[in-house]
């Protein structure tokens, strides 16, 4: 009775409400399996659209919706529509709004992250009958405001759902104790981000494995065109203890092609670009790469490997994800503000060192370059980032689960 008369009080007031005006038309609504999937968050939008991208590949066909609070910066929602077919702001949650979203969308399933539930969108949501996951649920959320006006709209809000992945210990008994069946509830990691990393052939690594003959190599992936005199420097600098070491040079815009074929031959380095077929021998000391498609290939065959875009300002440095999660220790320069958390958390792990200068550079790549020096370096990268892999994996398996006993039931013809 107190579920339904907070629900019923919430719906009442809001019916008050000014109703939002149509705004922009939805796109049409596509046939077959619809997932939707909210975020709380930009970070959790980012890890959704990771999410998304996983779940299309292992399930071909289906399609997903990614709504989020409106806080979201354009390069997350960017990154998000790699893995979601539609990417939008879902901030009203007055009755008819959320009736008219769910008449034009008809989702097949509805995964909701964190704080700030719209509770007039998920009640309704949960009347069609559809499975309902809500997920990364921590401590905080439990104080979120849009919870806690009415005593009962808490345990209301949670309930709707039919299974509930808690942080942590505490936070699953926290759930319990507004009266949500223990049965609904897990204790799972945290959500973050988790992009399936680039994918190389087994010949091309074959191939570069045989040409490289056990030679120590390093990476300086994404390099910009103010970074190409350092990278160069402590290379020949690194050259002078140890005589065989290759660079893999990989650069950020294509366009600087001709500007590091123009420093290596003013450094007397000898160099092979392998986007032209060269070979790489003894005598060659740089492999270059126009751009970064092959990175995929690259991580796999260097243990160390420096991102650059992060030298000097204004590039923001790149996402330290797909290195770490394919075993090269990492280096990195002091401008890497778009992806600061993770290269946070890579350093304290100690998986990542950051550098300054050329000099630096040199210091590290010396003492690092060796594989059994990288090693520890490269395990606890790994181990960072794949921890955020055991909710998705545990989120993908469930989805499929729950599409499969559904069936076709929701989708369209």
């Amino acid at each position: 009775m107190a579920r339904s008369l907070s629900l019923a009080a919430y719906r009442a007031l809001s019916r008050h409400r000014h109703e939002p005006s149509e705004g922009q038309s939805e796109p049409p609504r596509p046939e077959g399996e619809l997932v939707w999937a909210h975020a709380g968050d930009p970070a959790r939008l980012v890890a959704l659209g990771d999410l998304a991208e996983r779940l299309k590949l292992i399930r071909p066909g289906v399609q997903v919706l990614l709504t989020h609070d409106g806080s979201a910066p354009p390069d997350k929602i960017a990154h998000a529509r790699r893995g979601g077919d539609w990417v939008a702001a879902l901030t009203t949650d007055h009755p008819s709004s959320a009736l008219q979203f769910l008449a034009h969308w008809t989702p097949n399933l509805c995964l909701w992250t964190g704080a700030g539930i719209l509770v007039n969108t998920v009640s309704a949501t949960a009347e069609t009958g559809i499975p309902m996951i809500l997920a990364d649920i921590d401590s905080a959320d439990f104080h979120h405001r849009r919870h806690n006006w009415l005593p009962t709209l808490k345990r209301a809000s949670f309930d709707v759902f039919d299974t509930i992945f808690a942080c942590t210990d505490a936070s699953a008994r926290e759930i319990v104790r507004l009266g949500i069946a223990g049965a609904k509830v897990r204790v799972t990691a945290r959500l973050r981000g988790c992009p399936t990393p680039p994918l190389c052939t087994d010949d091309d690594l074959a191939e570069i494995t045989t040409d490289l003959a056990g030679r120590p190599v390093w990476l300086a992936a994404h390099i910009r065109r103010d970074e190409i005199a350092a990278v160069l420097a402590a290379h020949r600098t690194a050259l002078r203890l140890s005589h065989r070491l290759v660079l893999i040079a990989t650069l950020a815009d294509r366009a600087d092609s001709e500007e590091l074929v123009r420093a290596l031959r003013q450094s007397r380095l000898r160099f092979a670009n392998w986007d032209n077929g060269d070979r790489l021998d003894d005598n060659i000391q740089v492999l270059i790469c126009d751009s970064g498609e092959d990175l995929g290939l690259w991580y796999r065959t260097a243990p160390l490997c420096f991102l650059a875009s992060s030298l000097t300002p204004g590039h923001g440095g790149i996402n330290p994800y797909d290195a770490a999660s394919l075993g090269s220790a990492i280096l990195f320069g002091p401008n890497v503000r778009d992806h600061l958390e993770l290269y946070e958390r890579l350093t304290k792990a100690g998986a990542a060192r950051k550098i300054t200068d050329s000099t630096n550079l040199a210091a590290a790549l010396v003492e690092l370059v060796a594989p059994d020096k990288a090693a520890a370096m490269a395990l606890a990268g790994w181990e960072i980032a794949t921890e955020g892999a055991e909710l998705t994996d545990t989120l993908i398996e469930l989805v499929q689960t729950r599409l499969d006993a559904a069936g076709a039931d929701h989708a369209r013809p």
